[in-house]
């Protein structure tokens, strides 16, 4: 069973910075893609950011310039730095990542809990 938690999210004035972790356990293989997503109140859930195992990122154009995805596969953990926050930032924050499992050997596309981030002042 592979789980992953969300963390790092909560209430920042514009112009603040936050820091979101996205941890993975369970029997991992492998990780790949690791994606954060968002979603506004009354909106869809959209990309903000992605990286591949191999280091390639891409980023929606809202946040290039203000925010980093990074990982570290040690730690299997994934990133997002968030900085120059504004209030349009405001969402749940989620993580998305395929993941290859130990036994099965077969990759799953998996999804965190979310975290709550608020832009205000």
């Amino acid at each position: 069973q592979v789980q992953l938690v969300e963390s790092g999210g909560g209430l920042v004035q514009p112009g603040g910075s936050l820091r979101l972790s996205c941890a993975a356990s369970g029997s991992i293989f492998s990780i790949y893609t690791i994606s954060w997503y968002r979603q506004a109140p009354g909106k869809q859930r959209e990309l903000v950011a992605r990286i591949t195992s191999g280091g390639s990122t891409n980023y929606a154009d809202s946040v290039k310039g203000r925010f980093t995805i990074s990982r570290d596969n040690a730690k299997n953990t994934g990133y997002l730095q968030m900085n120059s926050l504004k209030p349009e930032d405001t969402a749940v924050y989620y993580c998305n990542a395929d993941i290859r499992e130990v036994v099965s050997r077969s990759t799953g596309n998996y999804w965190g809990q979310g975290t709550q981030v608020t832009v205000s002042s």
